[in-house]
Formats: C-alpha cells, sequence, structure tokens
C-alpha cells in the first residue's frame, strides 16, 4: 500500500489501465505537436494507413515519444522514492508501490538511505557510522556475498572488499599497501584454505590477531561452534534462511562491532 493512511480507490488492473489512456493520449496530442502537419492537425481518433508515409511518421513519432515519456517516469520514480524515503518509508514500502519484492526495490534505487546526511535509514535503530569503515568479507558463495554487501550498504558507507578463501584473505591483509580491516567477516567452507585454518592463523599472527572476527556460516554443527570459539572467534553465527532475518544478522553483527563495541587502534 502507499501508506497507512492513504489506501488506493483501483486494484493494479484498474490503475494500469488509467495509467495507459492518459499517457497514450498526452503521447499522442506530443507527437501532433512535433509533426507540425502542414494542414492542421489530424482529429483524434483518425488512423491514417500504416503503409502511408503519414502514418509511418505518426507512428514513429509517437514512439520517439513513448522512449522520452519512459525515461521521464523513470527519473520522476527516483524522486518520488527519494521522497518516500525521506518521508520514512523502507524499501519493503517502495517494493509494495511499485509491484515488486524488497530486494528489487532495493536493486531499482540502491544506497538510497543513505545518500545524504538527512536520509533516514531502514532501520533507525542502527545508527550511520561517523567515516567508512573498512570490511574483509571472507566468502566463495557470489549470492551470500551480495546479500551480505547489500545489507551493509543499509547500515552506511563501507568500504567491502571480498575474497573467496583463506589464501586470498591473507594475500591481500599481507598487501603493502592494503587498508587493516575494522571486520573480518569468515566462511567456513572454501576453496584452498577453509575459514578454520585462516582462523588459527589470524589469531597466532600479532599483525592481524586483534580484527575482530565474526564466523559467519550455513553450519550449526556444535564442533564448528566450539572449534570457531576454540580459534579465537570473536563470535560465530549461523547464516538464517529467511532473507529478511540474513540481512538483519548482518545488521547486528556491523552495528556491535562498528559502532557499539570499542576496538582497537590501527
Amino acid at each position: 500500500m502507499p501508506g497507512k493512511n492513504f489506501v488506493l480507490r483501483t486494484d493494479p488492473q484498474e490503475t494500469a489501465a488509467v495509467v495507459d489512456a492518459a499517457v497514450g493520449d498526452l503521447a499522442r496530442r506530443l507527437a501532433l505537436q512535433l509533426l507540425q502537419p502542414p494542414h492542421g492537425p489530424v482529429p483524434r481518433g483518425s488512423s491514417p494507413q500504416e503503409s502511408s508515409p503519414q502514418g509511418q511518421a505518426r507512428a514513429l513519432a509517437l514512439l520517439h515519444l513513448l522512449d522520452h515519456l519512459q525515461k521521464a517516469t523513470e527519473r520522476l520514480q527516483q524522486e518520488a522514492a527519494g521522497a518516500a524515503a525521506r518521508a520514512g518509508a523502507g524499501y519493503p514500502q517502495l517494493g509494495s508501490a511499485c509491484g515488486m519484492t524488497r530486494q528489487g526495490a532495493r536493486r531499482r534505487w540502491p544506497g538510497l538511505f543513505h545518500h545524504t546526511d538527512e536520509a533516514p535509514m531502514e532501520h533507525p535503530m542502527m545508527t550511520t557510522p561517523a567515516r567508512p569503515f573498512d570490511v574483509l568479507l571472507v566468502e566463495d558463495d557470489m549470492a551470500d556475498a551480495l546479500l551480505i554487501e547489500e545489507a551493509l550498504s543499509e547500515r552506511g558507507a563501507r568500504n567491502l572488499v571480498q575474497v573467496t578463501d583463506g589464501v586470498a584473505a591473507l594475500e591481500h591483509l599481507r598487501a603493502p599497501d592494503s587498508v587493516r580491516p575494522d571486520l573480518i567477516v569468515l566462511d567456513l567452507n572454501m576453496p584452498r584454505m577453509n575459514g578454520r585454518d585462516l582462523l588459527r592463523i589470524l589469531k597466532n599472527d600479532e599483525a592481524f590477531q586483534t580484527i575482530p572476527v565474526v564466523v559467519l556460516t550455513t553450519s550449526s554443527a556444535p564442533d564448528d561452534v566450539v572449534g570457531a570459539y576454540s580459534g579465537h572467534a570473536n563470535a560465530y553465527v549461523t547464516k538464517p534462511v529467511n532473507l529478511d532475518e540474513f540481512e538483519k544478522a548482518v545488521q547486528s553483527i556491523d552495528a556491535f562491532y562498528l559502532d557499539t563495541a570499542t576496538r582497537p587502534r590501527s
């Protein structure tokens, strides 16, 4: 629904019919103005033969106008989405208003909740950090990596580096020009070097052992949980199956380690 206090009087099909009629009438009138026919405007409803030069010109002019109307609509939608966000709407409400999912709305209007200082957060209980944080994500599942990136982006500016295994993580951390991450989010099951081995190396290296490491994995096996904490992981989180719960879990990790907890100086 568009809002808590306003209800559309039409269903989607009725709305589409009204809009199609109005936009079609507007496009035809604008096309006639652009064509400037020498013998005056063609009466509304007249239909020259498709094979005639006049019919071809009118059809192409209409197509041209509809293309520009589509682009104008996209620009106006962007402005309307920003206005709705500033008024307190979140991605679920934006998606519902446009007949798409929350994830679809986020993909269509990315970064809507942190593009200005005044923009509200979708989850207002989580504060926007004062500076961009550096997060190293060690994750070989591209779908999960994308979800994590999207969840973090709603919390504020993040310098996110993603690698797909422990070997790549160590190469990144040890590179001379690499920035020391504020947080490492670590999967367990990966090729070449898994998360267990990487965790052991990090926590035995004086250069990296104070960086918070949160294990985020699909496994809830007791041996994996005990093994991670025995390896001095700072937290162990099992990936929720539900997308909304997955997003909230990632944002909770981010909120605690980057906002609430006191971090050691680099």
